[in-house]
């Protein structure tokens, strides 16, 4: 199949897309050998660099495609441990026809590349062009979560913190992701813990700074995000820097460390932000939500 390709992408990240900060080590071991690597050495090393660089957010999934002597197939692969909605549209469609037709939604595995449509030349042998957009959010919209469990503080016990935001919190607690959030001001370094046994979802932890820009730093908080057994997510967010303790697709038990707290993003200080959200379909949403032996404000 002769195929001259236009391919217009329209992706949905968990944050948005640009440059974050990360830390680069260089030192030497007691060989001499030189090392370049993202996780500070564990061993005591007399002189360890430390670099600070930019490196590029990831998409949720990746567009695949491959042919098969006249059909292309565009497959995704979904990067999250948890469920993913992906909506495909094709725009232009010349001398090309759709299986299925467009638009198509289908929800991805987790950690697996799924075929999600084709094209197939109407006349072989002739120019064909098509472009394609997609979108793709965190979640099974056809779950039903369980509105009455009550989830753990996520921090120790031991801790002291007070609750600077609740439910519809004017600061930023606005609109749909992040109304039913509560913002726990708790000193930077303190440990996260899970409010509730579920699968890691999402890792988000090489972002460093934070700041009231909301264009600049809105969608940049370093955060985990961990998916239950009814569908719903919990995300952790403003995270330090590299502190997180477990790996995307682990499976973790209520009161375990995830991380450490931070102060990353749109933030005026540290704190842990902790939402519960469900796919509302092709949309992020929080759900009310109550821990055991906290009063959480509201709006």
């Amino acid at each position: 199949m002769r195929t001259s390709i236009c391919i217009v992408v329209t992706l949905f990240l968990a944050a948005s897309p640009g440059a974050d900060a990360k830390r680069i080590y260089q030192y030497r071991d007691d060989k001499g050998v030189l090392h370049f690597t993202d996780r500070k050495p564990a061993d005591a090393i007399a002189e360890v660099k430390e670099t600070i660089v930019k490196v590029e957010r990831q998409p949720i999934v990746d567009l695949v495609t491959s042919d098969a002597g006249t059909l292309r197939k565009l497959s995704f692969r979904n990067r999250l441990g948890g469920p993913v909605e992906l909506e495909l549209a094709f725009g232009t469609l010349e001398n090309m026809v759709s299986e299925p037709g467009s638009p198509v939604r289908v929800v991805l595995p987790a950690q697996q590349e799924t075929t999600v449509a084709s094209l197939r030349a109407e006349e072989p042998g002739k120019t064909a062009r098509y472009s394609v957009g997609y979108k793709a959010v965190p979640g099974d919209p056809n779950a039903v979560p369980r509105l009455d469990y009550g989830y753990a503080v996520p921090l120790p016990l031991d801790s002291r913190f007070e609750i600077h935001q609740g439910f519809g919190g004017r600061f930023s607690h606005a609109d749909a992701q992040s109304f039913h959030a509560v913002d726990l001001a708790v000193d930077e370094g303190t440990p996260v813990l899970a409010a509730r046994t579920g699968t890691v979802m999402q890792i988000e932890e090489d972002f460093d700074g934070a700041g009231l820009d909301a264009e600049r730093f809105a969608a940049r908080a370093n955060h985990v995000r961990i998916v239950h057994e009814d569908g719903t997510m919990a995300v952790y967010a403003h995270l330090k820097l590299e502190s997180v303790v477990v790996g995307v697709g682990q499976f973790v038990r209520e009161g375990q460390k995830i991380g450490l707290s931070g102060n990353t993003g749109f933030s005026s200080g540290p704190h842990l932000h902790f939402a519960i959200q469900v796919n509302g379909g092709l949309e992020l949403k929080t759900v009310p939500f109550r821990f055991v032996d906290l009063d959480i404000p509201q709006p």
